[in-house]
């Protein structure tokens, strides 16, 4: 027993002498519980992924071929509405109209870009050369004796304020415009050539007439048939359909008929039966 409690005395005294000075014997101190779940979800977090993809080019809009830059300048100067410089357009579109001499020759040469060697000035053509109320019903007008009337889209494009002047002719008696059914916009204009305080010209229906017109009922199929029963008159029908007569019949197959044999070598007429196969001699 004595042995026991020597061998335990030197064990802790060999305890005591050891050295934790060292960062391999010393234990890690110990984290807070709220550093140590921070630390953890940090680990879990990952990095966000870009939406960049380095293997196609910039979405730049204009694009890099020249025939690209020219629609997106042509495109530009139509928007824009107004007469521009060539190094104006080509600084708010950032393309080389000034320097690219390819470029520059098609957009000069391109059949909607006017170009005024007085002022050197660019302007997109429009459909019509409309800027004011005159030059529009002047439009009106020779579209409406050819035969048709205008869009009001189209003209829009050539003059933003085309649709309020035209709504202006309206009130004057000068145009007869066509409306949408669901929003009541502005669709086709037409000139009107009766004018009702000109000699000759229309005037307003008596309102009798538009009375009794508006009071008219147009009767029921049943009461319309009876009607034209008892005028002796008959409701027009639909285009009577023919019907086909009965198709071929799929019956057996015919066996198919022997052709006749031509013979064209008559220089061996009398020698050798063409009619027969051929028969090498000792195989028969």
């Amino acid at each position: 027993m004595s042995g026991l409690a020597r061998d335990a005395a030197a064990f802790k005294s060999a305890l005591n002498r050891q050295d934790y000075s060292s960062w391999h014997s010393q234990p890690p101190p110990l984290q807070p519980p709220q550093e140590a779940a921070e630390s953890s979800s940090s680990k879990k977090k990952k990095r966000p992924k870009s939406n960049i993809v380095f293997s196609q080019p910039a979405d730049t809009g204009k694009g890099q071929d020249v025939n690209t830059q020219l629609v997106y300048a042509v495109g530009h100067l139509k928007s824009h509405g107004n007469p521009m410089r060539l190094q104006d357009l080509a600084i708010i579109t950032e393309l080389p109209l000034d320097t690219d001499r390819v470029l520059f020759e098609k957009f000069k040469a391109h059949d909607r870009v006017v170009h005024d060697p007085k002022t050197d000035l660019y302007s997109y053509r429009h459909d019509f050369n409309v800027r004011n109320k005159a030059s529009l019903l002047t439009e009106i007008q020779r579209s409406t004796r050819k035969g048709g009337g205008l869009s009001v889209r189209t003209l829009k494009e050539s003059w933003k304020e085309a649709p309020s002047a035209i709504e202006e002719l309206e009130k004057e008696g000068e145009v007869y415009v066509t409306r949408t059914l669901k929003d009541g916009q502005l669709r086709m204009v037409f000139w009107n050539e009766i004018k009702p305080h000109e000699e000759g010209g229309g005037g307003q229906v008596e309102k009798e007439f538009l009375d009794l017109w508006h009071s008219l009922q147009v009767p029921n199929d049943v009461d319309l048939l009876k009607q034209l029963a008892n005028e002796g008159l008959q409701a027009t029908a639909g285009e009577s359909v023919v019907p086909k007569g009965p198709g071929k019949k799929k019956g057996k197959k015919s066996a198919p008929r022997q052709r006749q044999i031509r013979l064209t070598n008559t220089h061996l007429k009398g020698q050798i039966d063409l009619s027969r196969d051929y028969v090498a001699p000792g195989k028969s």
